[in-house]
């Protein structure tokens, strides 16, 4: 028998566009139909992308082309999903902490680029700008903020909040601390695996009492693992900085830093690299540059990846004797490292209004302006 691909038409008007309203023909689900002799080959789109809706779908046609056109018809149906996109947004993800209104994470991908170094001196900087400033250090192996900031031998309080019991985090140079490192002996190693490492930074997180803050920083540890991770499903990061110093061997890994947070399943906004120990400068010559581990090479890599060139810091013997005795460079008034990491801040203030203003402002705050300090909550 001779089909009619009319007669096929008028019959597939009986069937459902799954979740539409309107039959297979109407919908324009029905993309092709060819017919030869007592065979039939029809072609479907539809957009309802389950396997129930795919084989209710193909079992219809199959019983009203045999009902209503031809019982003994060889019926092949192509069935195709073609389900809308889910639109691309940019999401914030993790857990708000009550109070804190923006949380930038400071990553590398290689460690020894002075990453810490760079945290605590744009913590300081921030402090002196009048912003309310909290650090979290993450590196759960090998912590160095306590040093850095000469409270090595404190301890977190334990203070009463609404009946429960939380931390409250050390604080010194207007900047409130909370590392592992107060919780272990100079000389003892931490020897945790993941998830053990993981819990305990949730606690220093979700169990601190931080109050108001504009900004917490977090000092991530080299690379992009577990931590990394944990960071990223706790707390709603408002954005990362990347840092490098110009060699090519730390830069391959800034890559991967700036990769990571570029994951469509992470999606944490990049603010920019920072190009660290840029060149030296002695102090007998404070007009020289000497460029030991290259020029440019944060500056170009930000160029290439389309991102922010957030600043440069010199490599400086004094940079590195304040973090020793644990009072950060940035606090050396009128000097040139001050006035480094005074322009990094801003320009990392800059960024992070930018990024405020382009995504959804749920976890966010808008700084009106830098000669005040105003931190306010964007409507």
């Amino acid at each position: 028998m001779k089909l009619k691909k009319a007669d096929i038409l008028k019959a597939l008007e009986n069937i459902s566009a799954p979740g539409e309203g309107q039959n297979l023909v109407e919908s324009g689900a029905v993309t092709n139909i060819q017919v030869f002799g007592d065979e039939v080959e029809v072609d479907v789109t539809i957009k309802n992308p389950s396997l129930q809706a795919k084989k209710k779908t193909e079992v219809e046609i199959l019983k009203i082309i045999h009902k209503e056109v031809y019982e003994k018809a060889k019926i092949k149906v192509n069935l195709k999903v073609d389900a809308p996109a889910k639109p691309k947004v940019n999401q914030i993800k993790g857990s708000p902490i009550p109070g804190i209104q923006n949380i930038i994470a400071v990553a590398s991908g290689k460690g020894g680029v002075g990453k810490s170094t760079v945290t605590a001196n744009l913590a300081v900087t921030l402090a002196k700008m009048g912003f309310k400033v909290g650090l979290l250090d993450t590196d759960i192996y090998g912590p160095s903020m306590p040093i850095m900031f000469d409270v090595a031998l404190e301890k977190p309080l334990s203070v009463n909040i609404n009946g429960k019991s939380k931390m409250k985090p050390v604080e010194n140079y207007g900047v409130k601390l909370l590392s592992i490192g107060f919780f272990t002996q100079p000389n003892q190693a931490v020897i945790w695996r993941g998830p053990m490492a993981s819990k305990a930074l949730n606690q220093m997180i979700f169990d601190a009492h931080w109050g108001e803050l504009d900004f917490l920083l977090l000092d991530l540890p080299p690379g992009t693992g577990d931590i990394h991770l944990s960071i990223m499903q706790s707390l709603p990061v408002t954005g990362a900085v990347v840092v490098s110093t110009p060699q090519e061997i730390a830069l391959a890994d800034a890559r991967k830093g700036v990769a990571m947070f570029q994951q469509e399943a992470i999606s944490v906004p990049v603010l920019g690299i920072v190009e660290n120990m840029a060149y030296f400068t002695p102090e007998e010559l404070p007009s020289n540059k000497y460029h030991i581990f290259g020029k440019d090479g944060a500056k170009n890599l930000a160029e290439n990846l389309e991102i922010p060139f957030l600043g440069e810091i010199p490599l400086v013997q004094s940079i590195r004797e304040a973090g020793d005795v644990g009072r950060p460079a940035a606090m050396q008034t009128a000097t040139p490292t001050e006035e480094a990491f005074e322009d990094l801040t801003k320009n990392v203030v800059q960024e992070l209004v930018r990024r405020n203003t382009d995504l959804p402002p749920t976890e966010a705050i808008k700084i009106t302006t830098m000669a005040g300090c105003a931190a306010v909550k964007k409507k």
